[in-house]
């Protein structure tokens, strides 16, 4: 594999790490080509965060009108969210913003230390599988192209939150497609691609959301891999009760469905993202249902690690025999 530029820096609300190597004819260096991806990124941030009154976001969320012109990049996101959405069949939901900012989530929570996970599950109510709104707001958006604008109730608003870092990768990936070998990794939603990684395909470790440790290796020489999990965004809520941000969206509270994590592999990274998502608040049934097809790994509430589909069949990866290729944490 051709030697390759690396950068990591902050981002949506964890971190972005890019490896980039061998540019084709015509195409700018690695490390040019870093440099502007670490642009769109910031500007992929200031466009969509929830946190940020100057965002396009927020100021669409404010947006009395029912139809509101927007941006390429906002109209782009507000269609993965309602994609992840019908993939999904209404369990990852971009219009719980009232619901998440009830939960305690109304600003952002990247550099606060998580609360105990362990004691959360140990407090935590009755496990089961989340369901879909029956209001099903989602579906009263849209998004008019040739209008250049987002339709949809006013007052109702969106959360980008669910699908934007799966999106950002597959966007830096179109980017870097010119290139013989790409990484990108947006806080652990990762996109793999060049044809360097089909003829040396990459691993990317996945962590055990309770002890931190190492807990399985997935080769990966195209394609996205998404871990979702509780561990990263858990807090007590104005109530004292533990509350993390993935909600039953039938309920509007956080959902404890037997599984703590979940990576899940597909063919983009908004996929996978949707996948892992979706799996984790099915449940331990649902979920490994949903995996079967592309493959990946859930977490239990005990900690025991269950793979399925492709992750089930191939061998495990000795750790000592992976110096060939770079290690990519999900």
């Amino acid at each position: 594999m051709s030697a390759e530029h690396e950068v990591t820096f902050p981002a949506m609300g964890s971190h972005v790490r890019l490896l980039i190597g061998g540019a084709g004819p015509g195409l700018p260096s690695a490390a040019t080509a870093a440099a502007e991806a670490q642009s769109f990124v910031a500007d992929f941030e200031a466009t969509l965060s929830r946190f940020d009154r100057d965002s396009e976001l927020c100021a669409l969320n404010r947006d009395r009108r029912e139809c509101v012109p927007a941006s390429p990049l906002l109209r782009r996101a507000v269609a993965a969210g309602l994609v992840a959405a019908e993939q999904s069949r209404g369990l990852v939901d971009p219009t719980l913003v009232e619901e998440i900012e009830r939960a305690g989530y109304f600003a952002s929570r990247a550099w606060m230390a998580p609360a105990s996970l362990e004691a959360a599950l140990a407090q935590a109510p009755a496990r089961r599988p989340a369901q879909p709104n029956s209001k099903a707001r989602w579906r009263q958006w849209r998004v008019d192209e040739e209008a250049g604008e987002i339709v949809r109730p006013p007052g109702q608003r969106f959360d980008s939150g669910g699908s934007g870092k799966g999106l950002a990768a597959d966007l830096l990936a179109m980017k870097l497609a010119g290139y013989r070998s790409f990484v990108v990794d947006c806080g652990g939603d990762v996109r793999v691609g060049g044809v360097d990684a089909e003829l040396s395909p990459r691993l990317v470790h996945v962590e055990h959301p309770l002890s931190g440790k190492h807990l399985h290796a997935i080769r990966v020489s195209a394609g996205g891999v998404a871990t979702s999990g509780l561990d990263r965004r858990i807090w007590r809520d104005a109530c004292g009760r533990y509350a993390h941000h993935l909600l039953d969206p039938a309920t509007g509270e956080p959902a404890w469905t037997g599984l703590i994590a979940v990576t899940a592999l597909a063919a983009t990274t908004l996929e996978a993202e949707t996948l892992a998502k979706a799996a984790l608040l099915s449940g331990p049934v649902g979920g490994a249902e949903l995996l079967r097809r592309h493959g990946g790994l859930l977490v239990h509430d005990s900690g025991r690690v269950e793979l399925v589909g492709s992750l089930a069949r191939r061998p495990r990866v000795r750790l000592s025999q992976t110096n060939a290729t770079l290690e990519v944490a999900a």
